[in-house]
């Protein structure tokens, strides 16, 4: 079977780019290894979809190379992912912080991108394994449906995020075939987890939210964070997970904005209920050995805002949204996602080292990446 395009993995990136590629006139094979196109599409955003965010700046994503996006991001905006959806009349909303959502489903998004495909001619290859890739004047793939030949060869491949999703280590392993190098991929946007000694004093809190900053070095996020049986989660902890280092400290403002200095000290526990409910004010003055009346509402107030947990770790890549890291930016091109040294083969999508914020940042990741694969590739003769 021969192709002018192969695109491996049928995610967000994967599905983009070969609808785009296909609607140029080429003849465009889309291989996924499992039984259904778009599995994380449909969980995210609790099975909404956050599909983009109003507001994508570069400093919204991490990689070893902050600069590689910017080319990307810049070319296909929000704006234009938004078009498209208005196009298939999907109504939507923003959440919160710019985040737009599904109004009804994350189907609608998959089902959009699916018709793209179909329309464009796409021939969609699921519960295809593939056994091997070569390369000579073209790319050779042996596949589970016989050998496959095509010019240019696209992996959308993902992380390692999720494997009960189908999270397979297949593109890192792929990149290093051809000689390219990797930035180590570890659980990014993850819960932390306590050590046990920490377990025992919070667990009982588990379900409880309280809005805060969470801090690591010079990053900062306001948003909730979550106890649970385990550990910390919720946004703000999801997003400073990504620039956690193991061994190291997290800072929490449990109270931001909030001035506790002028507090009589016989008030303060009642007080602290009000603000961050009576059951974590409770296991938060006892665990931090404060007794009533608070001997210092000043030292009181200080540690609130300046609360410090060690993590253990994290919940792995079993509860990661996404995988950081991945194949190195350096050996890329940055406007058209083509290995510098393997001329043909392009790297979009999570399987990039790029990384992006909670909050849709990763969906346009997804978008902007594959468009520059496939505006490259489409504009090179069949």
């Amino acid at each position: 079977m021969t192709y002018d395009t192969i695109v491996l993995g049928a995610g967000a990136a994967g599905l983009f780019c070969a609808a785009q590629i296909a609607r140029q006139g080429r003849r465009v094979a889309l291989i996924e290894h499992t039984d259904e196109p778009g599995r994380k599409i449909l969980i995210s955003g609790g099975g909404r979809c956050n599909f983009t965010n109003l507001v994508v700046r570069p400093d919204n994503f991490l990689s070893a190379n902050p600069h590689f996006a910017k080319s990307a991001l810049a070319r296909y905006t929000p704006s234009d992912f938004i078009a498209l959806v208005q196009q298939h009349r999907i109504r939507f909303h923003e959440k919160t912080l710019g985040q737009l959502f599904c109004d009804e489903s994350a189907r609608q998004i998959l089902d959009m991108l699916l018709g793209e495909c179909n329309s464009a001619g796409v021939e969609l290859l699921t519960k295809t394994q593939v056994a091997s890739v070569a390369r000579d004047t073209r790319f050779t793939l042996e596949t589970s449906r016989g050998t496959m030949t095509a010019a240019t060869l696209v992996v959308a491949t993902g992380g390692l995020s999720i494997p009960k999703m189908g999270a397979t280590s297949f593109g890192y392993d792929l990149a290093t075939q051809f000689g390219l190098n990797i930035e180590t991929p570890y659980p990014a946007l993850v819960p932390l987890t306590f050590n046990p000694d920490d377990r025992k004093l919070w667990s009982s809190l588990a379900g409880v939210s309280t809005d805060v900053i969470a801090k690591f070095g010079k990053k900062q996020f306001r948003e909730n964070m979550l106890y649970t049986h385990k550990g910390l989660s919720g946004p703000a902890i999801l997003q400073i997970s990504s620039y956690w280092k193991p061994g190291q400290p997290i800072t929490i403002d449990l109270i931001p904005r909030r001035d506790f200095t002028n507090i009589l000290p016989h008030q303060a526990k009642q007080v602290l209920a009000r603000l961050l409910t009576a059951r974590l004010a409770d296991v938060w003055l006892y665990a931090e050995g404060f007794t009533m009346p608070i001997p210092s509402v000043k030292k009181m107030s200080d540690r609130l805002h300046q609360w410090q947990c060690t993590p253990a770790g994290t919940e792995g890549f079993d509860k990661a949204e996404v995988t950081g890291g991945g194949v190195s930016t350096a050996e890329l091109n940055s406007t058209t996602m083509e290995a510098r040294r393997v001329p043909g083969l392009f790297f979009i999508g999570e399987v990039v080292d790029v990384t992006g914020h909670l909050g849709g940042y990763n969906f346009q990741w997804a978008w902007a990446s594959a468009h520059a694969a496939a505006e490259a590739i489409t504009a090179t003769a069949a």
